[in-house]
Protein backbone atom coordinates (compact mmCIF):
# COMPACT_ATOMS: atom_id res chain seq x y z
CA UNK A 1 0.00 0.00 0.00
CA UNK A 2 2.50 2.30 0.89
CA UNK A 3 4.23 2.16 -2.52
CA UNK A 4 0.72 2.98 -4.29
CA UNK A 5 0.68 6.34 -2.05
CA UNK A 6 3.65 7.04 -3.27
CA UNK A 7 2.48 6.30 -6.87
CA UNK A 8 -0.36 8.15 -6.27
CA UNK A 9 1.53 11.98 -4.78
CA UNK A 10 3.65 11.19 -7.74
CA UNK A 11 1.33 11.22 -10.59
CA UNK A 12 -0.79 14.09 -8.92
CA UNK A 13 2.55 16.23 -8.61
CA UNK A 14 3.24 15.40 -12.62
CA UNK A 15 -0.47 15.67 -13.38
CA UNK A 16 -1.86 18.95 -11.54
CA UNK A 17 0.49 21.49 -13.03
CA UNK A 18 0.19 19.94 -16.37
CA UNK A 19 -3.61 19.90 -16.21
CA UNK A 20 -3.65 23.85 -14.67
CA UNK A 21 -1.36 24.79 -17.53
CA UNK A 22 -3.09 22.77 -20.53
CA UNK A 23 -6.19 24.92 -18.82
CA UNK A 24 -4.82 28.17 -19.19
CA UNK A 25 -3.39 27.34 -22.67
CA UNK A 26 -6.93 26.28 -23.88
CA UNK A 27 -8.22 29.20 -22.81
CA UNK A 28 -6.22 31.77 -23.86
CA UNK A 29 -5.80 30.07 -27.80
CA UNK A 30 -9.85 29.43 -27.80
CA UNK A 31 -10.34 33.14 -26.85
CA UNK A 32 -7.69 33.99 -29.58
CA UNK A 33 -9.53 32.07 -32.23
CA UNK A 34 -12.74 33.38 -31.58
CA UNK A 35 -11.81 36.53 -31.86
CA UNK A 36 -9.46 36.59 -35.34
CA UNK A 37 -12.61 34.45 -36.57
CA UNK A 38 -14.81 37.23 -35.83
CA UNK A 39 -12.49 40.24 -37.11
CA UNK A 40 -9.80 38.15 -39.92
CA UNK A 41 -11.06 37.06 -43.48
CA UNK A 42 -8.40 34.63 -43.35
CA UNK A 43 -8.65 31.35 -40.81
CA UNK A 44 -7.01 28.38 -40.80
CA UNK A 45 -6.08 25.53 -38.02
CA UNK A 46 -3.08 26.67 -35.40
CA UNK A 47 -3.63 30.29 -36.32
CA UNK A 48 -4.44 31.27 -32.28
CA UNK A 49 -0.95 29.73 -31.59
CA UNK A 50 1.00 31.84 -34.28
CA UNK A 51 -0.53 34.81 -33.22
CA UNK A 52 -0.17 34.59 -28.90
CA UNK A 53 3.29 33.47 -29.62
CA UNK A 54 4.10 36.38 -32.40
CA UNK A 55 2.32 38.89 -29.61
CA UNK A 56 4.61 37.51 -26.98
CA UNK A 57 7.73 38.22 -28.43
CA UNK A 58 6.63 41.58 -29.96
CA UNK A 59 5.96 42.49 -26.63
CA UNK A 60 8.92 40.98 -25.26
CA UNK A 61 11.07 43.30 -27.97
CA UNK A 62 9.16 46.46 -27.68
CA UNK A 63 9.59 46.14 -23.20
CA UNK A 64 13.24 46.38 -24.15
CA UNK A 65 12.75 49.74 -25.65
CA UNK A 66 12.58 53.28 -23.63
CA UNK A 67 9.27 54.48 -24.77
CA UNK A 68 7.07 51.36 -24.04
CA UNK A 69 8.77 51.30 -20.93
CA UNK A 70 7.20 54.52 -19.97
CA UNK A 71 3.83 53.44 -21.34
CA UNK A 72 4.09 50.21 -19.53
CA UNK A 73 5.14 52.27 -16.06
CA UNK A 74 2.36 54.66 -16.71
CA UNK A 75 0.14 51.65 -16.82
CA UNK A 76 1.51 50.23 -13.91
CA UNK A 77 0.95 53.54 -11.71
CA UNK A 78 -2.81 54.05 -13.08
CA UNK A 79 -3.36 50.24 -12.25
CA UNK A 80 -1.20 50.64 -8.57
CA UNK A 81 -4.19 53.55 -8.09
CA UNK A 82 -7.00 51.02 -8.95
CA UNK A 83 -7.29 49.25 -4.51
CA UNK A 84 -8.34 46.13 -5.34
CA UNK A 85 -7.08 45.70 -9.19
CA UNK A 86 -3.27 46.47 -7.33
CA UNK A 87 -3.48 44.02 -4.94
CA UNK A 88 -4.20 41.02 -7.68
CA UNK A 89 -1.80 42.88 -10.68
CA UNK A 90 1.45 43.05 -8.01
CA UNK A 91 0.67 40.06 -6.83
CA UNK A 92 0.46 37.85 -10.37
CA UNK A 93 3.18 40.44 -11.61
CA UNK A 94 5.79 39.45 -8.62
CA UNK A 95 4.64 35.66 -8.46
CA UNK A 96 4.90 35.53 -12.57
CA UNK A 97 8.36 37.37 -12.13
CA UNK A 98 9.31 34.71 -9.51
CA UNK A 99 8.83 31.96 -11.50
CA UNK A 100 9.98 32.64 -15.05
CA UNK A 101 12.91 34.37 -14.02
CA UNK A 102 14.07 32.34 -10.43
CA UNK A 103 15.30 28.84 -11.61
CA UNK A 104 15.76 27.87 -8.02
CA UNK A 105 12.39 28.55 -6.39
CA UNK A 106 11.61 25.10 -4.27
CA UNK A 107 14.82 24.14 -5.71
CA UNK A 108 17.25 24.63 -2.42
CA UNK A 109 16.28 22.45 0.30
CA UNK A 110 17.21 23.21 3.94
CA UNK A 111 16.50 23.01 7.65
CA UNK A 112 15.81 25.89 9.42
CA UNK A 113 14.88 26.22 13.37
CA UNK A 114 11.00 26.85 13.11
CA UNK A 115 8.74 26.99 14.92
CA UNK A 116 11.51 27.93 17.94
CA UNK A 117 14.41 26.95 18.43
CA UNK A 118 15.23 22.90 19.07
CA UNK A 119 13.29 22.06 16.56
CA UNK A 120 13.90 22.06 12.93
CA UNK A 121 11.30 22.28 9.60
CA UNK A 122 11.72 21.71 6.01
CA UNK A 123 12.19 25.18 4.20
CA UNK A 124 13.37 26.08 0.64
CA UNK A 125 15.57 28.98 0.38
CA UNK A 126 14.20 32.00 -1.19
CA UNK A 127 15.64 35.05 -3.74
CA UNK A 128 18.44 36.83 -1.78
CA UNK A 129 17.30 39.70 0.33
CA UNK A 130 16.40 43.02 -0.97
CA UNK A 131 18.95 45.87 -0.05
CA UNK A 132 16.02 47.54 2.22
CA UNK A 133 15.93 44.26 4.85
CA UNK A 134 19.34 43.17 4.21
CA UNK A 135 20.96 46.23 5.63
CA UNK A 136 18.96 46.01 8.67
CA UNK A 137 20.97 42.80 10.08
CA UNK A 138 24.63 43.15 11.36
CA UNK A 139 25.39 39.46 9.61
CA UNK A 140 24.08 37.70 6.42
CA UNK A 141 20.37 37.13 6.62
CA UNK A 142 18.34 34.77 4.16
CA UNK A 143 15.07 34.16 3.75
CA UNK A 144 13.32 30.54 3.84
CA UNK A 145 10.15 29.34 2.83
CA UNK A 146 8.66 26.95 5.19
CA UNK A 147 5.58 25.20 3.34
CA UNK A 148 2.63 24.08 5.38
CA UNK A 149 1.97 20.13 5.12
CA UNK A 150 -0.22 19.70 2.48
CA UNK A 151 -0.22 22.70 0.96
CA UNK A 152 2.66 24.26 -0.88
CA UNK A 153 0.16 27.25 -1.89
CA UNK A 154 0.76 28.24 2.22
CA UNK A 155 3.37 29.00 4.52
CA UNK A 156 5.95 31.37 6.06
CA UNK A 157 8.37 33.35 4.83
CA UNK A 158 10.89 33.32 7.83
CA UNK A 159 14.26 35.47 8.05
CA UNK A 160 17.03 34.01 9.61
CA UNK A 161 20.95 34.11 10.04
CA UNK A 162 22.54 31.98 7.36
CA UNK A 163 24.50 30.00 9.99
CA UNK A 164 21.20 28.83 11.67
CA UNK A 165 20.35 26.82 7.72
CA UNK A 166 21.49 23.35 7.69
CA UNK A 167 21.66 22.43 3.73
CA UNK A 168 20.35 19.10 2.19
CA UNK A 169 21.49 17.02 -0.19
CA UNK A 170 18.01 15.72 -0.98
CA UNK A 171 16.79 16.00 -4.62
CA UNK A 172 13.65 18.96 -4.73
CA UNK A 173 11.26 16.46 -5.82
CA UNK A 174 11.53 14.29 -2.73
CA UNK A 175 11.84 17.82 -0.47
CA UNK A 176 8.18 18.69 -2.03
CA UNK A 177 6.70 15.36 -1.68
CA UNK A 178 7.88 15.16 2.19
CA UNK A 179 5.93 18.37 2.24
CA UNK A 180 2.82 17.53 0.40
CA UNK A 181 3.02 14.07 2.23
CA UNK A 182 3.29 15.48 5.42
CA UNK A 183 6.46 13.16 5.79
CA UNK A 184 4.65 10.27 4.53
CA UNK A 185 7.45 10.27 1.87
CA UNK A 186 10.95 10.82 3.39
CA UNK A 187 13.55 13.03 1.05
CA UNK A 188 15.80 11.26 -1.11
CA UNK A 189 19.33 11.94 -1.53
CA UNK A 190 20.49 13.60 -5.08
CA UNK A 191 22.80 10.40 -5.13
CA UNK A 192 19.01 8.16 -4.68
CA UNK A 193 17.69 6.57 -7.77
CA UNK A 194 14.31 4.97 -6.08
Amino acid sequence: MKWSSKYFINGLIIIVPIAITAVVIINIFSFTESLLGRYLPIHFPGLAFVVVLILIVIVGWLSSHWLLKKVIGYGERLLGSIPIVKFIYNSVKQLSTAVFESQKLLKNAVLVPYPHPGVKALGFVMPELSAPLAEKFDEEHVCVFVPMSLNLTSGFNIILPRRDIIPLDVTSESALQYVITAGAIMPRGNDSNN
